[in-house]
């Protein structure tokens, strides 16, 4: 099933998506009984418990201490929450908006751009490679979560209040002259996983104005198989719900695409942005619509 229905907006950085849980997600092919429920809840309070303990002391690391140990903590999340994560190696897609693939060391600061499905995106992301995420200004505001989010060295960004993004671009670009891979979801907010949004071109200015390279990357949630959208976190859904969903759900693989780097420099920001979202699109099976504004 492809969703079809047209992307309403707040701002252009803040994009409204048409999924909702109750049109999106189905019954979990093979659902976890109540002990294995409760096994994975309470793994999961322990592991989030120690992170709020390694959070505390967080800032006395280096900024490589912490993607690495951030790593292995969402890698110990995850693993907790029943969910398992693969890493495949993507080509670069040819034709049409894609043309402009170039090759770009890997060693050097990249801006990882994926497509958004759901809270366990960061994490997933932060699992496969040491990275600074670009989270949303709202986790700042939520009890112990946000304590956590901090102390991992993310950078924070406002979708409501435009004034900001230059700021915000400023920051990612400096992470990106250091040398950091910093991971953004340029769609602005959260699909079901059958279908995507279309790339915001702001934030693809940071790696032009450091110089740095974009790679982009595909997250896709399998039950068995098959994809699955039980993990999203979309419309009116409830973080509790989707936590449980997970919980819920047998043989749960998370598989992250990543596809070569592509060089910011001698690009503008609407083309990098449309060579990104071809390349995401590719391992998704939906067709590219050119970048949004």
């Amino acid at each position: 099933m492809t969703i079809t229905a047209p992307v309403r907006a707040l701002t252009p950085w803040l994009p409204l998506a048409p999924c909702e849980p109750d049109t999106c997600v189905a019954p979990a092919r093979r659902p976890a009984g109540v002990v294995r429920q409760a096994a994975r809840l309470t793994g999961a309070v322990v592991v989030l418990t120690a992170g709020l303990v390694f959070a505390v002391f967080a800032r006395r690391l280096s900024a490589e201490t912490l993607a690495r140990v951030t790593m292995a903590w969402s890698r110990l999340l995850l693993r907790a929450l029943g969910i398992k994560v693969t890493v495949a190696q993507g080509f670069a897609f040819v034709g049409g908006a894609a043309m402009a693939v170039k090759a770009v060391s890997d060693g050097a600061g990249a801006l990882m751009v994926a497509n958004h499905i759901s809270w366990l995106d960061p994490l997933v992301m932060a699992a496969v490679m040491p990275a600074r995420l670009l989270a949303k200004s709202e986790i700042a505001r939520w009890p112990l979560i946000n304590t956590l989010v901090a102390g991992s060295g993310a950078i924070f960004i406002d979708r409501e209040r435009l004034s900001l993004l230059p700021r915000t671009v400023g920051e990612v670009t400096v992470a990106l002259r250091a040398g950091d891979t910093v991971v953004a979801f340029p769609e602005g907010t959260t699909w079901c996983g059958q279908s995507m949004g279309g790339f915001r071109p702001a934030l693809f200015q940071a790696a032009i104005d450091a110089g740095a390279a974009v790679r982009p990357a595909t997250i896709r949630y399998l039950e068995d198989d098959a994809t699955s959208a039980r993990p999203c976190y979309v419309g009116g859904d409830s973080l509790i719900g989707s936590i449980t969903r997970v919980a819920a759900t047998k043989h749960m693989t998370v598989e992250v695409t990543l596809f070569p780097p592509v060089a910011g420099t001698g690009q503008t920001r609407r083309s990098l942005a449309g060579v990104a979202e071809a390349q995401v699109r590719t391992a998704l099976g939906t067709s590219f619509t050119g970048p949004h504004s």
